[in-house]
């Protein structure tokens, strides 16, 4: 039985409880949350967490002090994620961290540093990673079947300013940055992970869209093979959801439109990828379950949070002086 604490009782918490519900020989046996009313959330949609130990506090660290917890999930705002995974790391737990794993490199670094040796499970719930469609083009491109990435152009829409307004997500003090840091942090993870490829500059411009935080973005990137590329992020809109990713190859294409994956090979045969051509899909709490029973290999490690937040945190800084672009170290 593999036992897990939650801290963080939120929407997204919740979400990670129906996953782990379904998976055998998995209980959840603590709750932390200063908001008694989330954590009243909780036990209302899942009964089986009535006899669950409940920490109504802002005190991580008294759930981390269980000798009967085996892992914790973190799904807290973000600028409580390097505090919280130091601590479970030093309680030498198995770590399921929300993203993004930071908001600052300097806490990426620090958090890496202390990942040194560490022989308990460490993973980030970038659930893309265990997806059929990102597998197969990062398979394709990490092969060299599709030959060097040349070009890529992704953008997300979603109604995200309205949708965040009022909550923590539009304090910068505990959300570190607007939508490029919390969605848009979905969009970059993916595409420098499917595509390997490493950042050497960014420009970016950015509108905040009379809130404290960022709301749309407009990056330019130069890559360190050569290749280019463009990341829209677009948080002021009627649009509740759109995403369109397209990646350039010197023999084919990836074109991913809002869940629909088309392949193009180098004779500009265009194939769409379904459930019976697709690497199979987990979800991120089946592949950490799987990573704790030595089932898997972690779906998105913390070098990815890194990778992540280095180009966030460029995107920002560029912003900040008018888009110059910021060459990266």
């Amino acid at each position: 039985m593999i036992r897990i604490g939650m801290i963080g009782c939120g929407g997204i918490a919740r979400h990670h409880l129906g996953q782990l519900a379904r998976i055998e020989g998995v209980k959840v046996v603590a709750l932390q949350d200063p908001d008694a009313e989330q954590i009243k959330r909780c036990q209302t949609q899942f009964p089986q967490l009535a006899d669950a130990k409940v920490f109504n506090t802002a005190d991580w660290k008294e759930l981390l002090a269980l000798d009967d917890v085996d892992a914790v999930e973190i799904c807290t705002p973000h600028t409580q994620h390097g505090p919280q995974a130091l601590d479970a790391i030093a309680a030498k737990k198995h770590v399921l961290l929300e993203k993004p794993m930071v908001s600052n490199v300097q806490e990426a670094h620090t958090l890496l540093k202390a990942l040194e040796g560490y022989e308990k499970v460490f993973a980030l719930a970038y659930q893309r990673h265990s997806m059929g469609q990102f597998k197969l083009i990062r398979d394709k491109i990490a092969s060299g079947e599709m030959g060097q990435v040349t070009s890529l152009n992704a953008l997300q829409s979603q109604s995200w300013k309205k949708g965040t307004a009022g909550s923590w997500r539009q304090d910068p003090a505990l959300s570190g940055g607007g939508q490029i840091n919390d969605s848009g942090s979905h969009l970059v993870d993916i595409l420098l992970y499917t595509t390997g490829l490493t950042v050497a500059q960014v420009a970016a411009f950015q509108d905040f869209r009379g809130t404290p935080v960022d709301i749309d973005s407009v990056l330019s990137i130069r890559f360190t093979n050569g290749a280019l590329g463009n990341v829209t992020v677009i948080g002021d809109t009627v649009v509740g959801w759109h995403e369109d990713i397209s990646i350039w190859c010197e023999k084919g294409a990836f074109f991913y439109r809002n869940g629909q994956l088309t392949i193009i090979d180098d004779k500009n045969v265009r194939t769409i990828m379904d459930g019976n051509n697709l690497p199979g899909t987990q979800n991120i709490d089946e592949n950490f379950v799987g990573a704790i029973r030595g089932e898997n290999a972690v779906g998105a490690p913390p070098l990815c949070g890194l990778r992540t937040i280095e180009m966030t945190e460029a995107a920002w800084e560029s912003a900040k002086l008018g888009g110059a672009p910021v060459t990266m170290n």
